[in-house]
């Protein structure tokens, strides 16, 4: 097979499903991937970490089995990459910080990533990311910048700006990635690609290097809401040896993404979420509503609050997990997070307590919502991508700091620990920038947002084409 004809399977199911069928091989699958992250990678920067040996053993067992008629498992041939702050055996967990450099090679791989090698997924490398997840634009001063591949010259978003980046760039169809206030939500909207943050506990953490472990996520980045869900549903599973993972069962959603949204509820988000929502974000609200046919004037509970909150406990939590660091190599942090993260190491316990108690009753209060609403649309991010260096950036006629504004619309959503496909609209059409779309549901709901994206998919109105550069 061609490697034109491996570039025309957007879909990383339609790569399974060739391997599946005996049309191509898993090692094929992969000697494209790893062509296509050579021809681009000095552009784009999204991987810090190449493991095409371990790819090419992987890709090689996968092609014997099926040789030998073996049943295959669902994934088998996917190629994938994963933020460097999961556990990868062999490499250094860095986490986006040089500060790791001299730690010793993880010994054994992160959860998920064990579980998409069961799954016959094929792993390709590690990417580039904030460091130690704190930020929103993946600027990294270690590894160098990622830079978006719908426009070289602007951010991808973060902390998981590397995920975004190689799924839009066309270098794997699937990542995985972490978001604790938007990682995932803002690289998916600002590179035009489809991510999804689960419930919070749903997935395995172990294995991963946290940020703020009350608040951590992980999940995947995919070019279909297929691919996205099928993702998902190998991911799923109890996890006792992680105190953090609360999902008993496992909830099986590709079997049901055609169900369409008939039935349900589907509101649009109002107030906090319109005011700081710039004019393509509007735009790519109004779009996603009208395919959906949501019903507008859905107030979200003290949105701006839940974002106060989520500051002060990110802050306390990743200040004091790298406080003796702190005291020791400072100056060898990253430029753009080492003074947010000793001043929240400095904050007061009692602003840390008071965030908490108040997240207990945010939770009820979004809780409550969801007894009239089953899906709710917001904006993902309040203006598109900015170009890299970016100090400031207008939104409604007030100039914000760019960097931490852009997660102004994701933070109070993940604060209550809610699902949340993030879908790739482009309110300016496909020569423009994209802008994506927060469908959320209530928590253990992964199903229905999944639902709703497959609409707005098939609908044409949200889409995650190959970027062209």
């Amino acid at each position: 097979m061609t490697l034109g004809r491996v570039t025309d399977m957007i879909s990383g199911l339609n790569i399974v499903r060739g391997v599946h069928s005996g049309a191509m091989l898993a090692e094929e699958a992969l000697e494209h991937c790893i062509a296509r992250i050579e021809v681009t990678d000095h552009r784009v920067n999204a991987f810090t970490d190449g493991t095409f040996e371990r790819a090419l053993r992987e890709a090689q067992a996968i092609d014997r089995r099926r040789a030998r008629g073996e049943v295959l498992p669902p994934l088998a041939g996917l190629p994938y990459a994963v933020k460097n702050l999961f556990d990868v055996e062999g490499l250094t967990t860095r986490a986006g910080s040089r500060v790791r450099n001299g730690q010793p090679a993880a010994t054994s791989d992160a959860v998920l990533v064990q579980r998409l090698q069961a799954a016959g997924a094929v792993l390709v490398g590690a990417l580039n990311m904030d460091e130690f997840a704190y930020g929103f634009t993946t600027e990294n001063s270690h590894y160098g910048p990622c830079r978006n591949p719908r426009d070289l010259k602007r951010i991808a978003g973060g902390s998981s700006g590397g995920c975004g980046a190689a799924v839009a760039a066309g270098q794997v169809p699937m990542t995985l990635g972490s978001d604790t206030n938007g990682s995932i939500r803002v690289p998916s909207s600002l590179c035009g690609v489809w991510g999804l943050k689960p419930t919070f506990g749903r997935l395995s953490r172990r294995g991963s290097f946290p940020f703020a472990a009350s608040l951590d996520h992980l999940g995947p980045f995919a070019r279909t809401v297929e691919d996205l869900a099928a993702t998902y549903d190998v991911l799923q599973g109890p996890d006792p040896a992680d105190p953090g993972c609360h999902a008993e069962r496992v909830q099986p959603t590709s079997g049901h993404l055609d169900a369409g949204v008939a039935g349900l509820r589907i509101g649009v988000l109002n107030g906090y979420f319109e005011e700081l929502a710039g004019p393509q974000a509007q735009r790519a609200l109004d779009a996603a509503a009208r395919v959906l046919g949501g019903v507008r004037g859905v107030t979200w509970p003290d949105a701006a609050l839940a974002r106060v909150a989520a500051y002060v406990v990110s802050a306390s939590e990743g200040g004091a997990l790298h406080l003796p660091l702190l005291r020791e190599r400072a100056a060898e942090f990253e430029p753009l997070s080492v003074d947010r993260f000793i001043a929240g190491a400095l904050q007061p316990t009692e602003w840390y307590v008071r965030a908490q108690r108040f997240r207990r009753r945010y939770r009820d209060q979004v809780l409550a919502l969801f007894r009239d609403w089953d899906v709710l649309l917001a904006p993902a991010t309040p203006v598109p991508a900015t170009p890299i260096g970016t100090e400031q950036f207008e939104l409604n006629g007030h100039w914000l700091p760019a960097r931490p504004s852009m997660g102004l619309l994701t933070q109070p959503i993940s604060f209550a620990g809610c699902p949340v496909v993030a879908a790739p609209l482009w309110p300016e059409g496909p020569r423009g920038l994209p802008m994506g779309v927060q469908v959320i549901a209530a928590p253990w709901r992964e199903d229905l947002a999944l639902r709703a994206a497959r609409v707005l998919e098939a609908s044409g109105a949200a889409q995650s084409p190959v970027a062209t550069f």
